[in-house]
């Protein structure tokens, strides 16, 4: 059994995250009657290199997070860099199913090994007009991933978290679409571009859990949707 009153660890941070109030808006959904409700798996694990004798001995220069790349043809956000997951199914008893489902199909990912940490307020998400249930989550026995349908999900990565909070790997995207302009978050990691939902609710895990690390916000780069 591990120490969750460890003041320093990344996995504490992340239990005081998921009872937090200081999510902020998203932008709202054109159609909010007609949104799909669906769930994503946030899941944070130890690096493979980095020793830790208890869970809650990380800090956040020691974690990973896992992300996928969306197929090309599909046609909600192709090729875009996200976390596992997908719409809820009727079968499915909660969120938190729904998330462990779509990233077990997704990614190949045993959900034995996933802690659940908590669910966050559900989020909405503009462009296919989706609210959105992140479910935070603990990687207790990291299992081997890869895309599992490579019609829907191209390639699956565990991104270092010390790698996204490096100032010189964030910068804003600019949209410029139908006379508006849309700004927010982005990474850049090693060339692959995570921006959007994905890159937003990443942007802001990191401030509510104090890992953020200052980095020039007037950086901006277009990006073509």
């Amino acid at each position: 059994m591990t120490d969750s009153t460890h003041p320093e660890g990344a996995r504490a941070q992340l239990l005081a995250a998921a009872q937090s109030n200081r999510w902020g808006i998203l932008p709202r959904l054109a159609d909010p009657d007609a949104a799909r409700e669906s769930a994503v798996l946030i899941l944070f694990g130890v690096l493979d290199s980095t020793p830790a004798p208890i869970a809650d001995a990380a800090v956040a220069k020691d974690l990973d997070v896992l992300l996928q790349r969306r197929a090309p043809t599909l046609s909600s956000h192709p090729g875009q860099v996200s976390f596992p997951g997908g719409g809820r199914d009727s079968a499915d008893a909660d969120f938190i199913a729904t998330a462990l489902r779509e990233a077990e199909e997704e990614t190949g990912l045993d959900p034995e090994g996933v802690e659940i940490l908590g669910v966050l307020p559900e989020l909405p998400l503009a462009a296919s007009n989706h609210l959105v249930t992140p479910v935070l989550s603990w990687w207790t026995k990291p299992s081997k991933v890869a895309a599992v349908d490579h019609a829907e999900t191209v390639e699956v990565f565990r991104v270092p978290v010390a790698q996204l909070l490096d100032p010189a790997t964030r910068f804003t995207t600019v949209i410029t679409k139908d006379g508006f302009r849309f700004s927010g978050p982005a990474f850049d990691v090693d060339g692959t571009i995570v921006w959007g939902f994905t890159a937003m609710v990443l942007d802001r895990l990191f401030d509510v859990c104090g890992w953020t690390v200052p980095w020039d916000e007037t950086d901006e780069r277009p990006v073509t949707v």
